[in-house]
């Protein structure tokens, strides 16, 4: 575990932590949300899903970011009142999210934190994706990307399959991560976000991209 260096209330939950005995005071009162989380991160984001129409992982970076030790967990108890506590709660993560990954390092690239909010019931949900509806905005111009999870699941198509809702999770939890330069169909349809975008990966869009991220900067003019 790695506790916050200015709030002490606040860890950081390692994968290796959940297999301790006995686990300790922070992890035990949440180990089956935790074990779930985890448990879905292996057999659903490292894998290949059929129905995602792409080739792949769910998500790309997930086996090596368990690999390298560079999943984080951290537990937000109690339900959430709304979306203005759900964004204050979150809100000391991202500038140590900043510390502990700080930009341009290879691992930061794979290193992903995820906030738990293992109380969370259906009819708080609404809470969590204007939460990061709410915060998205601020991450991106920082090289950040912030993604909402839940049982839902949140309303948001697949980008190959527009009728799967790949943002399907067993916990309900919001995730803070660098952006990376295949995140561009993710922001495109922002201007401010595309702005961001431009002057994180200008030089570096990959070749399959570059047409439609100029026709998109083209758009800003």
């Amino acid at each position: 575990m790695i506790r916050h260096p200015d709030h002490d209330d606040l860890v950081l939950i390692e994968m290796g932590d959940l297999d301790l005995t006995p686990p300790p005071p922070d992890v035990a009162e949440h180990l089956p949300a935790l074990r779930t989380v985890r448990e879905w991160m292996g057999d659903y984001l490292c894998r290949p899903l059929p129905e995602l129409g792409r080739r792949g992982a769910v998500c790309p970076y997930t086996s090596t970011s368990m690999d390298k030790g560079r999943a984080f967990l951290a537990v937000q108890p109690g339900r959430p009142a709304g979306v203005d506590e759900v964004t204050r709660s979150v809100r000391p993560y991202r500038e140590w999210f900043m510390r502990l990954a700080p930009a341009g390092e290879i691992l930061s690239t794979y290193t992903t934190l995820m906030i738990l909010f293992p109380d969370a019931r259906r009819e708080d949900l609404p809470a969590i994706d204007a939460a990061q509806a709410a915060l998205k905005a601020s991450y991106v111009s920082e090289g950040l990307m912030i993604g909402e999870f839940h049982q839902g699941p949140p309303d948001k198509p697949g980008l190959w399959n527009p009728d799967l809702r790949p943002l399907a999770s067993p916990v309900a939890m919001l995730v803070i991560r660098h952006m990376v330069a295949t995140d561009f169909p993710f922001l495109r349809d922002d201007h401010d976000h595309m702005r961001a975008y431009l002057s994180w990966f200008g030089d570096e869009v990959p070749a399959h991209l570059r047409e439609s991220v100029r026709a998109a900067a083209e758009s800003l003019s």
